[in-house]
């Protein structure tokens, strides 16, 4: 499905946009699940297993910064990620055997839906490897006002930044770390049906949505099956049996098969301890650390 200039570009600069890797019948049956689960937030006060509910949410108007877990809340989006054009691109980046880390549908509140601060996902959950990336397919149409994504080309050959503040692991880099080369941001806008990737140590945010209309981004984290993580967002693994934890493995297996021989590269790591005071999801743990605000600049 990717052209050798699609992969030559991929490795060079640690990003790339695929356009139309859904069908019209998949990208429509997509935005139709998408617009229940938010119009069924309608009776929900608070953030819980599904939801994480943004600034002003009302019965009124719905206000969501993720749908959490998609793969998990509906069938049909892990059936996207195993039995489409993502499929073949996932297998073209990784191999054949391919793992899930975690998914979340985002769905950016309109008038002023939250940023995400810049960060690598790398800081986030280190591997023994680092061939992990993330698929962000576009339900909507996505433009400048929309808050997309952004990334600094190239960053996923460099250093790994402090993504600490105040003592914590604030899942933020500071905005003025002589290392984050801002002057370098591409923004990354495209038409429903594509899908941006990013490598994991690739540094990445974006803006508020200051348009009209929510900015819905399907967000699958995926490493090759030979990558095996040290700690954090998949850590809940330390707290399972080995029965358990064999379950899960083989849950999480995206194509191909669990790998049992952990490939041991030389990456930089640091682990992202100790926590925000809410680590909850990535909004909190920025929000609670105090780091500062890029897009407050």
């Amino acid at each position: 499905m990717l052209t050798k200039e699609q992969k030559e570009f991929w490795e060079e600069n640690g990003y790339l946009m695929v356009e139309d890797v859904v069908t019209p019948e998949q990208l429509a049956k997509m935005q139709q699940i998408t617009n229940d689960y938010i119009e069924a937030s309608r009776s929900v006060t608070a953030s819980n297993d599904v939801y994480d509910l943004d600034k002003g949410h009302s019965a009124e108007t719905p206000r969501l910064t993720r749908i959490k877990l998609p793969h998990k809340q509906n069938p049909y989006f892990w059936e996207i990620l195993t039995k489409s054009g993502v499929t073949k691109v996932l297998n073209e980046l990784l191999g054949p055997d391919t793992m899930i880390l975690t998914s979340k549908l985002n769905t950016k509140a309109p008038g002023g839906g939250a940023a995400v601060e810049w960060h690598q996902d790398w800081a986030f959950y280190p591997h023994t490897n680092d061939n992990l990336l993330a698929f962000g397919l576009m339900l909507e149409d996505v433009g400048l006002e929309n808050g997309p994504l952004q990334v600094i080309p190239g960053s996923h050959k460099g250093p790994l930044l402090s993504h600490h503040c105040n003592g914590v692991f604030a899942g933020a880099v500071d905005p003025q770390d002589p290392e984050f080369e801002r002057d370098k941001i591409v923004t990354l806008t495209g038409k429903a049906g594509s899908m941006t990737i990013h490598h994991a140590r690739t540094l990445h945010g974006s803006a508020p949505n200051t348009s009209d209309r929510a900015r819905k981004i399907l967000f699958y984290e995926l490493a090759a099956a030979d990558a095996w993580p040290l700690v954090g967002s998949n850590s809940y693994f330390h707290r399972l049996s080995q029965y358990d934890f064999m379950k899960d493995l083989e849950d999480r297996c995206v194509t191909g098969a669990p790998c049992l021989t952990p490939r041991i590269e030389q990456v930089p790591v640091r682990l992202p301890l100790p926590p925000a005071p809410d680590n909850t999801s990535i909004f909190k743990t920025q929000q609670s650390s105090g780091v500062k605000s890029v897009y407050a600049m």
